[in-house]
């Protein structure tokens, strides 16, 4: 994957998302959220611009902020900020150090089909559909989806609809199904890369003073 995109993937990136959440109890929660992203390890969620509400993944550490003061730290790394992106513009063995850190085995793999396409699966033997997982589409090399157990139960995040973004690729659409049930859907649009990006705006601190990309 790493090979495949070496000197051409971008490094910065910026899209406004339509998040759809579906509550168990049937009905649904409409959002707008702001993206921006550093790769590699870097992305800032605005999940209430005006509010300054979001989350906000560095490395291994996560942040939430409320009306724009941090609220908490704790340790995270966002796998797939890992596998969808950062993968192009770290080393292959970051990359796979992060991963086993994180619980996959990668030892394990197999080829399998996901919408009529070759995969690489990683992480699980051919029969397994429970342990945790990755699946890589082999004619482009891109990430397509996650298996793995969620405190709900058994989640599947898909990664669909990609297209050309520089010199590599997004996927614009991403759903996430929690025991055959969808959970969450986001929508992308206004997606740009390779922008300047302010280093304040990935430092929890200065999240309501530093000038925001999409204003």
């Amino acid at each position: 994957m790493n090979e495949r995109y070496a000197g051409k993937w971008y490094r910065t990136l910026t899209f406004v998302q339509r998040t759809t959440i579906n509550l168990q109890s049937g009905s649904e929660i409409k959002q707008t959220w702001y993206e921006a992203v550093e790769l590699p390890g870097k992305l800032r969620i605005d999940t209430d611009l005006s509010a300054k509400n979001g989350t906000l993944y560095v490395g291994d550490s996560v942040f939430t902020v409320t009306t724009g003061k941090l609220v908490r730290a704790d340790t995270g790394r966002n796998v797939l900020l890992v596998l969808g992106f950062d993968v192009y513009a770290q080393t292959p063995a970051r990359t796979m150090a992060q991963l086993r850190h994180d619980g996959f085995d990668l030892s394990k793999f197999h080829d399998g089909v996901w919408r009529g396409k070759p995969v690489y699966i990683v992480g699980a033997l051919a029969g397994d559909t429970t342990s945790k997982q990755f699946w890589v589409e082999k004619e482009r090399l891109l990430f397509v989806r996650l298996i793995q157990r969620s405190t709900q139960g058994r989640s599947d995040i898909r990664f669909d609809d990609y297209i050309p973004a520089g010199g590599g690729w997004i996927a614009v659409e991403v759903s996430q199904y929690v025991n055959g049930k969808r959970r969450l859907l986001e929508e992308y649009k206004d997606v740009k890369v390779d922008v300047p990006l302010s280093p304040a705006l990935f430092n929890p601190r200065q999240w309501a003073t530093t000038p925001h990309w999409a204003r």
